[in-house]
């Protein structure tokens, strides 16, 4: 791709600000020196200030997303996740988006990645990929939550159809661990509130194989992921 192209697909600049931005930095490509928007380049020949394009095959990260911030791109909405991570991938193309939303107020594993089709295959039901939640709950969960949420006859208000079979594994009279292969909104807080034990925290704690614990990350913290690791 042209010189220009890639450095805006990466997030580093726009094509209309390349001619200045190459003026200001150094810019190699398998050794020799790039000057003019038009080079023809390949992303993984390329040195920028020395260092090569960042995920120039997609970019995949897991974040420890804290409470109190928002999966949206809307900087009115107050700390959004996108404050979190590094300010280039913010404008790179396509854009960088979570993989699903974590509510305002919960915390835990976030997938975050520029890849669509990624997205899709993590976010549809048809793919059944499994996402555990840990909840501390407001009253003890009731022992029959557990043969009503896996029987899948359980509607939340407002739903046409009922949840899909999902499993609840009580650790304590106020603690349990959710898994869910779909997404509906706001659906661990509504099925626990439904059976009378309102959520006090939530927390997100692994998608598919992959486990927040085994990614030892403090709370605002990212790492690089391979999509198979999930």
């Amino acid at each position: 791709m042209r010189l220009d192209a890639l450095l805006s697909r990466y997030g580093y600049c726009s094509r209309r600000e390349a001619p200045g931005w190459i003026k200001r930095h150094s810019i190699t490509s398998g050794g020799s020196a790039c000057a003019n928007p038009a080079d023809k380049v390949q992303a993984e020949d390329v040195l920028i200030d020395g260092e090569p394009v960042e995920f120039p095959e997609g970019l995949y990260a897991a974040l420890h997303k804290p409470a109190g911030y928002t999966c949206s791109h809307d900087e009115e909405e107050g700390d959004v996740i996108y404050d979190l991570l590094p300010f280039q991938w913010r404008h790179r193309n396509p854009a960088v988006s979570s993989v699903g939303r974590l509510d305002k107020e919960t915390s835990g594993l976030l997938l975050i990645t520029d890849d669509g089709k990624f997205i899709h295959r993590m976010t549809s039901p048809r793919h059944h990929v499994a996402k555990v939640y840990e909840a501390a709950t407001e009253q003890d969960i009731p022992a029959e939550a557990v043969e009503l949420f896996a029987a899948g006859t359980l509607t939340l208000e407002g739903e046409r159809h009922p949840c899909a079979p999902a499993r609840l594994e009580i650790l304590e009279p106020r603690r349990a661990l959710l898994t869910l292969t779909e997404g509906k909104y706001h659906q661990v807080r509504r099925m626990l509130a439904a059976v009378g034990a309102p959520v006090a925290s939530l927390r997100r704690v692994s998608i598919g194989r992959l486990k927040l614990e085994d990614l030892n990350l403090e709370p605002g913290a990212w790492t690089p992921i391979r999509p198979d690791m999930i």
